[in-house]
């Protein structure tokens, strides 16, 4: 069966002088509807490459040939704050194609970032966005070797878009990132005007489902030899009314709603994440 034509991949930034990077080459296949590119019969993701010698490497996405940060994309119109604390957004009833997309986060050394927050949000199999409730909706941190996991299902179309995901990204003491992920092989990815090949998954058929596999790299410096470390507390910790913008350090203090709560991992305040509603940022005292 011919497999229909994708747009080109968006050429890389001035300056690059051509250079293909290995996770381009990936998109670029996926883009088209190819099978992806294999080693040893799994994907050739950087950070299942094997080492010289056959050892293990650490996970690290391809940053190290000349990938930059994870575009930025729009919010759009249905974006709720509040969303809860779940990895899974289905039920064994849930309509719809099962979707597990799994990944890293890492920042511009190549190295993961734990306690990320990702907030995903998307229409259902309909293609319609519950706007007053939380389904399809939830946020989640990433682990401690910067890795997610969401299990969804495939969202459905609506008018003017093609297939995607959304999501918002915050590393510890960082700004927020917003942007969208994009299903290879859609005939609409050629006619939407927001579509981004570099944000294409890699995506794969397991069984009746499909799981598909994203790295995010944020631009977050990192000393390529010292592992990432949460600010020490302040001493004695700040306190004062939870504040939307504000940067908090692990230990600082702040009241909400008349309790009093201390920060337990480094972020930047945004509305949604109040303090009783993100107990893995803070703790109630």
């Amino acid at each position: 069966m011919p497999v229909p034509e994708e747009p080109t991949a968006t050429p890389g930034p001035a300056g690059s002088g051509g250079r293909v990077s290995r996770k381009s080459v990936l998109r670029a296949a996926a883009a088209l509807g190819a099978a992806p590119l294999l080693i040893g019969g799994r994907v050739a993701l950087a950070r299942d490459q094997p080492a010289p010698g056959g050892a293990a490497l650490a996970p690290t996405p391809d940053c190290h040939d000349g990938d930059e940060p994870t575009v930025e994309q729009m919010e759009g119109p249905y974006f709720k704050p509040n969303s809860p604390l779940r990895d899974s957004l289905v039920t064994s009833g849930t309509p719809g194609t099962r979707l597990t997309v799994t990944g890293y986060v890492f920042g511009r050394g190549c190295r993961p970032i734990p306690g990320v927050l990702l907030d995903f949000w998307q229409a259902d199999h309909n293609g319609a966005y519950d706007n007053s409730g939380y389904r399809f909706r939830g946020h989640q941190f990433s682990t401690a070797q910067g890795s997610f996991s969401l299990t969804t299902v495939v969202p459905g179309l609506y008018p003017g878009r093609t297939r995607h995901l959304h999501v918002k990204l915050q590393a510890p003491g960082r700004r927020v990132v917003t942007t969208q992920l994009y299903f290879p092989g859609e005939p609409r990815n050629s006619t939407d005007s927001l579509f981004d090949s570099r944000l294409l998954m890699n995506l794969r058929q397991a069984g009746p489902g499909q799981e598909g596999t994203f790295d995010f790299v944020l631009d977050v410096p990192q000393d390529p030899t010292t592992p990432p470390t949460t600010p020490p507390p302040t001493t004695p910790p700040p306190t004062g009314t939870w504040t939307p913008g504000r940067a908090y350090r692990a230990g600082d203090g702040a009241a909400y709603a008349g309790l009093s709560y201390r920060c337990l991992q480094a972020h930047t305040a945004v509305v949604g994440w109040e303090p009783p509603n993100v107990p893995a940022l803070w703790q109630r005292l």
